[in-house]
């Protein structure tokens, strides 16, 4: 296994291909934490550090996790081409629609009904390794374009923010994840 303590241009380059990366996070107790994530959300802003757009789901782990401890580790594996896995480990913050940072740092994605909080993950080491276990798949589409997207649309802002209050306010582990102020 090869490891770095920032990105190459071939990882960086590998990185912007991939349609589907995976977040890991854990908190000090409780449940890790493992989702897939696409819809090209990821932005690279230099050799050390990432940011990425997290869209409102079932439920919000990550967010809850670090405000627990900061630690995130995202992984990106080839379905297609030579076999390859990369793993880039880090420190995350998080930047919710109610702080002041949030329009600055939205300016990077395209507007997705749904947005729910930005990543932003400075990077202390990057791994790689062959990926001869994953499989070959073929990407097709997004899915969240034509479910996930008009789902949040529909329900408009009001209705996104009561969805937080009911599902995004608190983890599994009933741990705040800091999208709201007074939960």
């Amino acid at each position: 296994m090869a490891k770095s303590n920032k990105l190459s241009e071939k990882q960086k380059t590998f990185i912007e291909a991939q349609p589907l990366f995976f977040v890991a996070t854990a908190g000090r107790d409780g449940r890790v934490n493992v989702s897939p994530k696409g819809m090209n959300t990821l932005k690279i802003v230099d050799n050390n550090r990432i940011i990425w757009l997290n869209l409102t789901g079932s439920g919000n782990e990550t967010a809850a996790h670090l405000v627990d401890v900061n630690r995130m580790t995202l992984m990106f594996c080839a379905f297609e081409g030579d076999a390859y896995i990369l793993r880039v480990y880090g420190q995350a913050k998080i930047v919710h629609p109610k702080d002041a940072l949030w329009e600055s740092a939205l300016a990077d994605f395209p507007v997705i009904a749904g947005s729910r909080q930005i990543f932003d993950m400075t990077i202390d080491m990057v791994q790689v390794s062959c990926g001869t276990g994953v499989p070959f798949m073929e990407f097709v589409k997004d899915r969240a374009e034509d479910e996930l997207v008009p789902y949040y649309e529909n329900m408009g802002p009001d209705g996104v923010e009561k969805y937080w209050r009911r599902k995004n306010a608190l983890s599994i582990d009933n741990k705040p994840t800091g999208i709201l102020d007074d939960v």
